[in-house]
C-alpha cells in the first residue's frame, strides 16, 4: 500500500479552485465548531488546516475534503467537558488530555485501516445510521441554544440545558438572540443561484460581526459574546497527557471517537463516489484520517473527518484530486498566520447559529418522514438509536440498534427458510436465462440493463446493488428483476429506489419485473410505484425483455427520423 497520494497536476485549475471555494466554506465552520467543542476558535482552525492537509495527503479517496464535523465535536465537546471536570484545579490539563484523546483516536484509526476494517464500517443497516446521524443533530442544537440566547452553556450536556431552560429563558439577552435569528434566517433563505459565488456561512458570519460592531458594541445592557483575538503563528505542541486514573475513561473516549470519525468518514466517502463516479480506497482513508487525526491531537487541533458538505462545494467547483484539499488547507493556513486578529470582534451567537443550522441539517428528515410507513420494526429501531444517542451514549446507540437489527434480519431469514429453502440463492449466482431471452438481449445490443436480484435483500447487499449499477451508465431501458427476491430489506429498498431513481432522472425507461406479496407492498410504501409507470409492472422476465427491445428501437428510429 503507497502511504501517500500522487499528487496530479492535470486538473490544476479546477483543482485549486475548488479547494479555495471549500476554504471559504470552512472558515467559518472551523471557527463554530471550535468555539462549540469549547477547545476555543484557534483549535477549530487548526483541526481544519491539519485534517484537511495530511488526509488528503495520506487519505484513500482523492476528492474527499477533510476538517471537523458535527459528528466529531459532539465527541469531541463532551470529552472536553468531562476531562475539564475530573481537572478543576488545571483545565490545562483536561484539555491536554483532550488533545491526547484525539491522538489515540488518529492510532485506532490507523488501525482500522491496517487491519482492513474498511468495509465493515459502513456495513450498517440505514435504520442505525439514520437514528445515529438524527440523534447528533438533536444533540449539535440543544448545545447551540445557550449561546444562540447569549448565555453559557450548562454542565450536563442536553439533559443539563433542558434542566436549566427556564433559567435561560429569564436571562435571555436579546441583542445576542437577534443576531442568532438573523444567522438562520440568511442560512435559510440564502438564494441559491449565490452560493456558488459566496456561501452562505460566510455572508451570515460577515452580515453578523458588521452589526455587531456597528451597533451593539456600547450597548448598555452587556457587551457581545465574542471569540476574542487568536494569536496568529504556528501551533504550541501537546505531547500525550494521562494520569493512570482517567486512561481507562480516554481510552474508551478515544474508542468511540475514531469509530465515529470512520463511520462519517466513509459515508461522506461514499457521497464523494458518487459525485465523481470513481471509488475509494476505505482501509487507505481510514489510514489518512487516523495520521491526520494524529497529528492535529498533538498540534492542539480538534478531531475531524470527512466533510460532506465541503466535499460537495470543492467537486463542484472543480476539485477532483488531493491537490484541492491541499490547497484548501494552504489558504486557511494563510488567514491563520496573517489575518487571525481579525476574527476576533466575531460574535458568538452567530456561530451558534451557523452550528444550530448544521444540526438541523444532520437531522435525517426524508427519512424520518416515512420510516413508518415502511415498516414499524424500523421505525422502532431508528427512534430508539436517537434517543440513546441523545440521552444515554454514542457507542451504546449504535451497538444496540446494530444488534436489534441483526436479530430482526435472523429472524426474517429463519421465517424464510421454513417456508421455502429453494427460495434462498446466492447473490453471486450466475444468471440463468432462456436461448431466447438471449437472443432478445443480444439484439439490443447492449441499450437494455438486465437487473437481476436474487435472495433475500438484507442491508449488507445494499452497497453491492449501488455499485454493480454504477458501474454500468451506457443503456437505454433498465429492467430490475425481482423475481427471486423473497425479501427486501429499508437499506436495500433505498439502494433499488436510487437506482432507479437515477435512470429516470437520465432519461431512461425502467421496467420492474416479478414484484409480489411483501416486495411489491415495501416497494409501493417507499413510493417507488409512483415514479413508474403501471404497465411497466410485469410478472415475467421474458415479457419484459420483449418490451425493453421494442422501446430501443422505438428510440433508435425516432433519433434516425
Amino acid at each position: 500500500m503507497k502511504i501517500t497520494n500522487t499528487i496530479h497536476f492535470r486538473n490544476l485549475k479546477g483543482d485549486i479552485f475548488g479547494g479555495l471555494t471549500a476554504a471559504v466554506v470552512a472558515l467559518p465552520m472551523a471557527l463554530a465548531f471550535g468555539i462549540a467543542s469549547g477547545a476555543g476558535a484557534s483549535a477549530g482552525l487548526w483541526g481544519a488546516i491539519l485534517i484537511g492537509f495530511f488526509a488528503s495527503l495520506f487519505g484513500g479517496t482523492p476528492s474527499l475534503i477533510s476538517e471537523p464535523t458535527g459528528p466529531m465535536t459532539v465527541i469531541i465537546t463532551a470529552v472536553i467537558a468531562e476531562l475539564m471536570a475530573n481537572n478543576p484545579d488545571s483545565p490545562e490539563t483536561g484539555l491536554a488530555m483532550a488533545f491526547t484523546v484525539v491522538m489515540m483516536a488518529g492510532v485506532f484509526q490507523i488501525l482500522f485501516g491496517v487491519l482492513r476494517l474498511g468495509k465493515y464500517i459502513t456495513m450498517l443497516p440505514y435504520n442505525v445510521i439514520s437514528g445515529f446521524m438524527t440523534g447528533i443533530g438533536v444533540i449539535l442544537i440543544f448545545m447551540q441554544i445557550s449561546p444562540f440566547i447569549g448565555q453559557e452553556t450548562p454542565a450536563g450536556g442536553v439533559i443539563g440545558v433542558i434542566k436549566a431552560f427556564p433559567d435561560l429563558i429569564t436571562n435571555i439577552s436579546p441583542w445576542e438572540t437577534f443576531l442568532g435569528w438573523m444567522t438562520l434566517g440568511i442560512l435559510f433563505f440564502y438564494p441559491t443561484q449565490l452560493k456558488k459565488l459566496m456561501p452562505p456561512q460566510l455572508v451570515a458570519l460577515v452580515i453578523g460581526t458588521a452589526i455587531s460592531l456597528l451597533f451593539f458594541r456600547d450597548i448598555e445592557i452587556r457587551t457581545i459574546a465574542t471569540i476574542g483575538e487568536i494569536t496568529p503563528g504556528l501551533p504550541q505542541l501537546h505531547m500525550p497527557t494521562f494520569t493512570p486514573g482517567t486512561l481507562r475513561l480516554m481510552f474508551v473516549n478515544a474508542m468511540v471517537l475514531g469509530m465515529v470519525g470512520s463511520i462519517d468518514c466513509l459515508l461522506t466517502c461514499l457521497v464523494s463516489d458518487s459525485l465523481t463516479r470513481t471509488e475509494h480506497k476505505s482501509n487507505k482513508e481510514l489510514i489518512g484520517q487516523g495520521i491526520a487525526n494524529l497529528i492535529t491531537g498533538l498540534s492542539g487541533g480538534i478531531a475531524g473527518s470527512g466533510a460532506t458538505t465541503a466535499t460537495v462545494v470543492s467537486i463542484q467547483a472543480g476539485g477532483r484530486t488531493a491537490l484541492a484539499g491541499i490547497s484548501r488547507a494552504l489558504a486557511l493556513l494563510i488567514v491563520v498566520l496573517w489575518a487571525a486578529p481579525l476574527t476576533s470582534g466575531i460574535p458568538l451567537a452567530v456561530l451558534a447559529g451557523i452550528v444550530l443550522k448544521v444540526g438541523i441539517d444532520i437531522i435525517d428528515w426524508g427519512f424520518l418522514k416515512r420510516v413508518h410507513k415502511i415498516s414499524w420494526k424500523a421505525a422502532g429501531i431508528v427512534y430508539s438509536v436517537v434517543l440513546l444517542t441523545v440521552f444515554v451514549d454514542l457507542m451504546v446507540a449504535v451497538a444496540v440498534g446494530v444488534f436489534i437489527a441483526n436479530i430482526l434480519t435472523i429472524e426474517r431469514l429463519d421465517e424464510l427458510q421454513s417456508q421455502s429453502v429453494k427460495a434462498i440463492t446466492d447473490a453471486d449466482d450466475q444468471i440463468v436465462m432462456t436461448e431466447e431471452e438471449k437472443v432478445i438481449l443480444d439484439k439490443a445490443n447492449g441499450r437494455v440493463l438486465l437487473f437481476h436480484l436474487s435472495g433475500p435483500m438484507i442491508f449488507g447487499v445494499a452497497k453491492a446493488i449501488s455499485r454493480e449499477h454504477g458501474a454500468i451508465g451506457n443503456y437505454d431501458v433498465l429492467i430490475v428483476d425481482l423475481s427471486e427476491v423473497p425479501i427486501l430489506g429499508v437499506t436495500s429498498s433505498l439502494a433499488i429506489e436510487n437506482a432507479i431513481q437515477e435512470a429516470i432522472d437520465d432519461g431512461r425507461d425502467v421496467i420492474v419485473v416479478g414484484a409480489t406479496g411483501k416486495v411489491k407492498r415495501r416497494l409501493e410504501k417507499l413510493g417507488i410505484a409512483g415514479l413508474i409507470p403501471g404497465h411497466h409492472w410485469m410478472g415475467d422476465r421474458l415479457t419484459a425483455l420483449k418490451e425493453g427491445l421494442q422501446m430501443v428501437q422505438q428510440k433508435q428510429g425516432s433519433q434516425i427520423g
